[in-house]
């Protein structure tokens, strides 16, 4: 990827890395399949969850002692002046985060797949990420550990307590084997020609040193969601997070798992009344008692916690204009928010539906700022999206560090990356492939073989 310093001029995008790329005609394990991944905020670690409960972590491959790479200083001094490399990742760690469960008060069977991950503070070197999957929360805490590496091992004979006293020059070597009439001499001295002795200590020459990383699970928050849980994000007070659901959102501190507080509840007092539901939640990145939630009437709520100990009246509503107007079957549909995200300038934020992305200013609650249009020869086929379930996909979105850039996903491996000031069909299609200039071909299957057909659902930002 080349970077621009006008956000107008297009980005040119070029494959860098992948992960997981499997052997031709290997087919693809159902648990191996990634649901979501998220990025550290410096950049530097990458964590990845599939619907086996499993998470795998990835660091920057660039070490501290590249400078051991070059001979010279003049070498190390033109290093200031290269351009920025391309960052890669390795493998790092990987942990059994969640296992299949019952709820047999409802009888609902409760799967491992990964929901949702999201990194917490780090310090002193140790790293902290939330991970979800429809009804329970982890807190994992990765720590570094120093492997010591056993090169050589050499046995050291040790007197035994009888013969401390004896000079050196009593002891024989094998060319030497006079009589001695010591019993506990004799037996030390027979089983040292059989390289054996159980008067012996051992010597271990340590080579290199590695570098291991393990898991530990510190908390986990349940029973606090009747439905699914879509949503979790950390406060930037450090110290508390919420997740939310399709009625309700939950505030946790990030040290105490017994309890939390229910600060936003939709659930009607007749479900026959229910209207809409949460479709995302997202804590403001500078202010700790802001936050925004989407539903699936297509509007997005601002909510300040100073005001009242529960949320229900948002502060601010954010609305499309034009989904005020007559709305048929269809529309009520694709107007359905999936994701929104904040951008880092706290002012803005970026909402995801079923057709477009939007940029809104959260002082202009009538109409978004710009409309970027993913898929709109789509619109046609609507009906057709509507019978084979297509329609109800769900995409995330994502905002890049300096916020000059937007992505999301798209059908097909396609990856749409939008400049701030272009709306409309600008941007810039990439294929999420080893191939990235292939042509382009939509693929939309029916969801009778299972519950998850698209090929791309999203990305999350990368610092």
């Amino acid at each position: 990827m080349t970077f621009s310093a006008d956000s107008l001029t297009p980005l040119e995008w070029k494959f860098s890395q992948v992960f997981g790329e499997r052997a031709p005609g290997e087919d693809v394990q159902e648990g191996d399949v990634i649901t979501t991944i998220g990025f550290e905020k410096s950049g530097d670690y990458l964590a990845v969850g599939d619907r086996s409960g499993r998470v795998v972590i990835f660091e920057r491959s660039e070490s501290k002692d590249d400078s051991l790479l070059y001979d010279s200083r003049k070498d190390l001094e033109q290093l200031d002046f290269a351009p920025a490399r391309h960052p890669t990742f390795q493998y790092k760690t990987e942990f059994q985060s969640h296992e299949p469960e019952f709820d047999y008060l409802k009888s609902v069977e409760i799967e491992e797949r990964i929901n949702k991950l999201k990194w917490c503070a780090t310090h002193s070197g140790l790293l902290f990420i939330l991970s979800a999957n429809d009804k329970t929360i982890k807190q994992w805490k990765v720590k570094d550990h120093k492997v010591k590496k056993v090169k050589e091992m050499s046995p050291i004979p040790v007197l035994c307590p009888e013969n401390v006293l004896l000079a050196e020059g009593s002891f024989t070597n094998e060319e030497e084997s006079p009589s001695i009439a010591h019993s506990c001499h004799l037996e030390w001295t027979e089983k040292l020609a059989q390289n054996h002795s159980p008067y012996q200590d051992t010597h271990a020459r340590i080579g290199d040193i590695e570098g291991a990383s393990r898991a530990r699970c510190r908390k986990v928050y349940t029973h606090a969601h009747d439905f699914s849980i879509n949503s979790i994000s950390n406060n930037s007070d450090g110290e508390t997070f919420i997740s939310a659901d399709d009625l309700r959102i939950n505030l946790w501190n990030l040290d105490v798992s017994e309890q939390c507080f229910n600060i936003i509840d939709m659930k009607p007092s007749s479900m026959e009344d229910l209207t809409e539901v949460i479709t995302s939640a997202e804590f403001h990145p500078a202010h700790c008692n802001l936050l925004a939630y989407s539903s699936s009437r297509g509007l997005i709520r601002l909510a300040d916690m100073r005001q009242a100990a529960l949320c229900d009246h948002g502060a601010r509503i954010l609305q499309h204009g034009e989904s005020r107007g007559p709305k048929s079957f269809f529309t009520e549909i694709i107007t359905s928010i999936s994701d929104i995200k904040f951008l880092n300038d706290g002012r803005h934020l970026i909402s995801r539906d079923y057709m477009t992305l939007k940029l809104w200013d959260m002082n202009m609650d009538s109409s978004p700022v710009a409309i970027f249009k993913i898929h709109e020869y789509l619109r046609p086929k609507l009906p057709e999206l509507y019978n084979n379930d297509c329609i109800f996909d769900k995409f995330e979105c994502c905002t890049s560090g300096d916020g000059l850039h937007f992505a999301t996903g798209s059908y097909s491996n396609l990856l749409r990356v939008f400049p701030d000031g272009v709306g409309s069909e600008g941007g810039v299609i990439i294929g999420a492939g080893t191939t990235p200039n292939r042509p382009f071909i939509v693929f939309l299957s029916s969801r009778a073989g299972g519950p998850f057909t698209k090929l791309l659902q999203g990305i999350e930002d990368h610092p």
